[in-house]
């Protein structure tokens, strides 16, 4: 299975607690009433959590104002668009323009890192160099997050990111082929957020990467309990389980 498969389960999570977290920051007012009126065709695009809208009305504020001081926001928001309609690459292109306007912005450290790791090839030449980027992208973030949440990110918006990092660094260290590590950090993520299954999902798949079958067909079977969750993160597990399963994992009491 590839790490990216469960990228845009998570998307729309993403998007909206990243766009949530900067437009709960203190703003400067508006220049003019245009700008006003693009802002707010933003501000309704991201309610939608419709990509294409996001994209276009980040666009417009983006060229109609250039001068506009709520540029790291429409960044921010054009590059989690694009991860939703999994373009990696364009997404990676405006965190990047984020981090020249901010070097400091939280979302677009927490995204590129976790990006760059999504999409790294087997056999990039440049392959550690991108991982280690990363790397420091997300502990970046995870410096900037701290140990207790802060504004302008509320509680859940804290709790989501610190998971989001945490995922990041299992990518990262799953690219590496260090399943321990992966395993770790994905675990971690999932005891930050237990709501979400995306995180125990990666968890299952970093342990049967790693050959412990036997707790990877356990942790499968904990979300397989839920009647509720994500069919597509149903079927991912379904499939992780049945390589553990055929590789020599039992589940308990069998």
């Amino acid at each position: 299975m590839k790490r990216t498969i469960l990228a845009g389960a998570i998307a729309i999570v993403t998007l909206a607690a990243g766009a949530s977290g900067l437009w709960a920051q203190k703003q400067p007012a508006p220049k003019s009433k245009g700008e006003q009126q693009a802002l707010q065709a933003l501000g309704a695009a991201q309610q939608k959590n419709d990509p294409n809208e996001i994209i276009k009305a980040a666009e417009d504020l983006i060229t109609k104002f250039a001068d506009t001081e709520f540029k790291e926001i429409a960044l921010s928001m054009e590059a989690r668009a694009y991860q939703m309609k999994g373009d990696s690459i364009k997404a990676q292109i405006y965190a990047e323009q984020v981090l020249q306007a901010n070097p400091n912005s939280l979302d677009a450290l927490m995204l590129l890192g976790q990006l760059i790791a999504q999409s790294v090839g087997e056999h990039d030449l440049d392959r550690e160099e991108k991982l280690a980027k990363a790397e420091k992208c997300l502990k970046q973030a995870g410096d900037q997050l701290g140990p207790a949440p802060k504004p302008p990110l509320n509680e859940q918006q804290w709790k989501y990111s610190v998971a989001d990092v945490h995922s990041g660094l299992g990518m990262v260290a799953e690219a590496r082929k260090n399943f321990d590590v992966a395993a770790t950090e994905y675990k971690t993520a999932s005891e930050t957020v237990p709501e979400d299954k995306t995180f125990v999902a990666r968890y299952a798949h970093a342990l049967q990467s790693g050959g412990k079958n036997d707790e990877a067909v356990a942790a499968c079977d904990k979300i397989l309990e839920d009647k509720d969750v994500n069919p597509q993160i149903r079927n991912y597990v379904q499939n992780v389980r049945a390589t553990a399963i055929k590789a020599g994992g039992k589940a308990a009491g069998k």
